[in-house]
């Protein structure tokens, strides 16, 4: 059996509906493009299972969050597919891809021929297994990455309402979940190696807010170790974590957030993979000029970062390289090579931050942490290079986006502490219309999306 599209999307995440809806707009014919997704329904928001999917009352169910409505755009539901000449490909695995020959061969030895391939096959959750830690296939052991197994993750919290639960992991998925845990009523301790929250990102003294914070809600913090093993009951039900130092952990649950690799092993002896992702170019080319890739799959060179080549795996990052992709398939010699500024944001309990840009060189603390507002530059080499704001306005966080797209030159690093938001403020204002309207269009549409989220409700985005 073999089908033939003019164009294939790999995969059915958050990048695979932006990219629909930009080929649509681009006037492609019915029966050009399908998407093959190993989900059983359309793409989604992804965002929404570690926010309002998991919450115990008015939780955010589907069609509410499929693509594109997180961008302001419209809801691609089943129905939309149809009606403009996408073909839905769900519950499908391809087992093999050869991008000489431009096909691809599912599972059920099916063969699907492409014109120009999109490959959005994004990343997967690391599990515990792959690191030694025994009984870590127990039952009530939860992963987060998909909607199944944001599904099991809801049944699970139900039946430990008034329990414990361990979290391993101190990065978005544990800290976002934690949440959820609390609002469920389920006692938390959360486990991960590093000294603080959020490692990656945070500083010191940015993580101890949170920690502070999540402490107040009563989540206890195990940090600087690790899970070796668990211990099941005689039902195969996790009943305790043990750590590296013997610690136990009694608890009715477990849910794991230690970070993903990206879907490349299709595509690993064909094109060139890089900082654990496909390499692409400006266009978001691989090295086969018939196969793209974009989302958290795609290694692309950041212009901000002086075409240093990066893997980002977030959502802004999905929906914009998706985008950009079509637009350099459907219009080369109109596309320009994209120009990105990193976003990154997370919303829990009352609190709501964002953070743009990179976080190497100096940082300079302001603001009251005792209010929950404040914020951080990083200045390396005179420049701003990323700002990061908890509970800003809507035009403050737009001011800290173009403030790291602008570079903006620090004088002194008192200077910038003691003028704080009004830092970025100023030197947006300073800035002027006709150097910087391309940054004002990409920034405007990240604060877009964040204000989207309010609307709709915090507990979906």
């Amino acid at each position: 059996m073999a089908r033939a599209f003019v164009y294939v999307i790999l995969g059915g995440g958050v990048a695979a509906g932006y990219a629909a809806l930009e080929f649509s707009r681009r006037g492609i014919s019915h029966g050009e493009l399908c998407i093959i997704s190993e989900e059983s329904v359309a793409p989604y928001e992804r965002p929404a299972l570690s926010k309002g999917y998991l919450l115990p009352e008015a939780p955010a169910r589907l069609p509410y969050f499929h693509t594109c409505v997180g961008a302001g755009e419209q809801r691609l539901t089943p129905e939309w597919y149809k009606e403009h000449g996408i073909e839905l490909i769900l519950e499908t695995t391809v087992k093999s891809a050869n991008v000489k020959q431009k096909t691809l061969t599912t599972e059920n030895g099916e063969t699907i021929s492409y014109r120009t391939l999109i490959i959005a096959t994004g990343a997967r959750a690391l599990k515990l297994e792959e690191f030694g830690v025994r009984g870590s296939n127990a039952e009530k052991v939860c992963y987060l990455r998909n909607l199944n197994d944001a599904d099991r993750l809801v049944d699970v919290m139900k039946s430990c309402v008034g329990g414990n639960a361990v979290v391993i992991g101190g990065g978005y998925i544990g800290m976002e979940c934690t949440a959820a845990l609390v609002t469920n009523r389920i006692k938390v301790t959360m486990v991960f190696p590093g000294a603080h929250c959020m490692v990656r990102l945070f500083t010191q003294k940015i993580a101890s807010f949170y920690e502070g914070y999540y402490e107040s809600k009563g989540v206890k913090f195990i940090k600087g170790t690790v899970v070796t093993s668990f211990e099941n009951d005689s039902e195969g039900k996790v009943t305790a974590v043990i750590l590296k130092d013997g610690t136990r952990l009694p608890t009715d649950m477990v849910v794991v957030g230690i970070g993903s690799r990206a879907n490349t092993s299709l595509f690993e002896d064909q094109l060139t993979i890089e900082k654990g992702g496909i390499k692409v170019n400006n266009l978001m080319q691989t090295s086969n000029s018939s196969v793209y890739a974009v989302g958290d799959v795609a290694a692309f060179p950041v212009k901000l970062f002086n075409g240093d080549t990066r893997r980002l795996e977030h959502v802004d990052s999905a929906r914009k390289t998706a985008r950009h992709a079509v637009a350099a398939i459907m219009g080369p010699r109109n596309t320009s090579d994209l120009d990105y500024v990193p976003f990154f944001y997370s919303r829990v309990f009352t609190l709501a931050w964002q953070f743009y840009g990179d976080n190497i060189g100096d940082v300079v603390h302001y603001g009251d942490f005792t209010k929950g507002k404040f914020g951080a530059y990083w200045v390396n080499k005179g420049r701003v290079v990323g700002a990061f704001l908890e509970g800003g306005a809507k035009e403050e966080y737009e001011a800290i986006a173009r403030v790291v797209k602008l570079k903006a030159t620090v004088k002194g690093k008192d200077v910038v502490e003691g003028q704080g938001i009004d830092f970025a403020l100023r030197a947006c204002q300073r800035a002027t219309p006709v150097h910087n309207w391309r940054s004002v269009v990409g920034v405007a549409v990240a604060v877009l999306m964040f204000a989207v989220a309010f609307r709709y409700g915090r507990r979906m985005f």
